[in-house]
């Protein structure tokens, strides 16, 4: 910390003088950007919808109470088909993302140079783009459906579960694969005695995790036409019919509830 010499003693100060103009300077940097970004929004808004929201809100609420308690019947197939979605993008996924992740990994790649670029781009650009875009993409690719949902939920997953696996293999014991390869074991088998089982924790735990996130996405999925509950949702909507919306939305809210109490166990079984 600076100090000030003054003449009843030193005074010690957190930061210069120097340091402190630089920090009000930032402060008052943020505070212009946070000006000019309210004020764009403020002209792009509609206020008078604002405020009036919460009465809309309300006669939403009224037509939505109670629920279409026969209209569940309906919804077995379309929850089935969400589940199937979910897992099954889920497992496609991690069936990608185990190779792409070995040659993203700095102590795995056959280049460095050459392959691992490559493994971090399909990474970052599988990553990059919401499951709702990939939907829409492959609807207009291989026409809508569950299929089209399930390739969506795939490709979304395949960098986020290819990320966190090959940080957990940079960061596995290199002194369990350094013995594996004192004894002459050839690269698959150093892979397969000294890599792979340091990782099958965090692979496990990545699985389950992800698994209970596509739950979630795949969800709303039906909304653009990939099938699932959300394309009961969308067409409940379309049609203004509030007491099949609220019965959905509480189907849904039970389903993730699920998921996230079973990948809860499982993670904590592995763990």
């Amino acid at each position: 910390m600076p100090v000030n010499n003054t003449p009843d003693g030193p005074v010690w100060r957190q930061r210069t003088q120097a340091q402190s103009l630089l920090h009000w300077a930032g402060w008052l940097l943020g505070t212009a950007v946070f000006v000019v970004c309210w004020q764009q929004i403020s002209d792009a808004t509609t206020w008078f919808f604002v405020w009036d929201a919460p009465r809309i809100a309300g006669d939403i609420w009224t037509r939505a109470t109670p629920p279409r308690w026969e209209y569940i019947a309906q919804l077995g197939r379309p929850i089935w088909d969400t589940i199937n979605i979910a897992t099954l993008g889920t497992l496609l996924a991690l069936f990608l993302a185990v190779p792409v992740a070995f040659l993203a990994a700095r102590n795995t790649t056959p280049s460095a140079l050459f392959v691992r670029p490559v493994a971090l781009l399909v990474i970052v650009s599988t990553r990059s783009i919401n499951s709702l875009i990939w939907a829409l993409l492959l609807i207009a690719i291989i026409g809508p459906g569950v299929f089209a949902g399930i390739m969506a939920i795939a490709i979304r997953s395949i960098g986020f579960c290819a990320k966190l696996l090959y940080e957990a293999i940079e960061e596995i014991d290199q002194r369990q694969v350094e013995a594996i390869t004192a004894t002459g074991a050839s690269r698959w088998q150093v892979m397969a005695y000294g890599i792979v089982p340091q990782i099958m924790p965090a692979f496990a735990g990545i699985a389950v995790f992800r698994w209970d996130i596509n739950i979630r996405e795949s969800t709303v999925l039906g909304l653009v036409g990939a099938g699932g509950i959300g394309l009961q949702l969308s067409s409940s909507l379309n049609t203004l019919a509030w007491p099949q919306v609220s019965l959905i939305l509480l189907v849904i809210l039970v389903a993730v509830v699920i998921s996230e109490w079973v990948s809860a166990k499982i993670r904590g079984a592995i763990i």
